[in-house]
């Protein structure tokens, strides 16, 4: 099976030696994502703002790989504060609903570029 790099300007660039994506079969493995608007290069930095941001940004490579938000089974949310759990759940929840898909979510010390969350996802074509 031979992978397939994913790459869109409907997404931030990364910021490293990493692909926003890889498709590998019917499966599509995003990057974690950062609130950062891919066209004006500006980072949200309030929670609601933020993760409706990352959540875009995702919706964006999914799309660029022949996927979209309701195909994702499974996202690992960090946050820089888990205080933030509830905002960033009432944002989280207008994109995926009652059909929401597998999640993990934790704290974690410190983001790229000090952002206050960051998902990645797992998607089906």
């Amino acid at each position: 099976m031979n992978k397939e790099i994913v790459s869109t300007k409907n997404a931030p660039a990364a910021i490293g030696p990493y692909s926003q994506a890889i498709k590998l079969g019917e499966f599509i493995f995003t990057s974690g994502q950062i609130p950062i608007n891919p066209v004006k290069g500006e980072m949200e930095t309030e929670i609601k703002a933020a993760t409706k941001q990352v959540i875009q940004n995702i919706k964006g490579i999914l799309e660029e790989a022949g996927s979209s938000l309701d195909k994702v089974i499974k996202t690992t949310v960090f946050l820089k504060d888990m205080n933030d759990f509830a905002a960033m759940n009432e944002v989280y929840a207008q994109y995926f609903g009652d059909k929401a898909p597998a999640r993990s979510c934790v704290q974690a010390a410190k983001l790229p570029k000090d952002a206050v969350v960051e998902i990645e996802a797992i998607a089906v074509l």
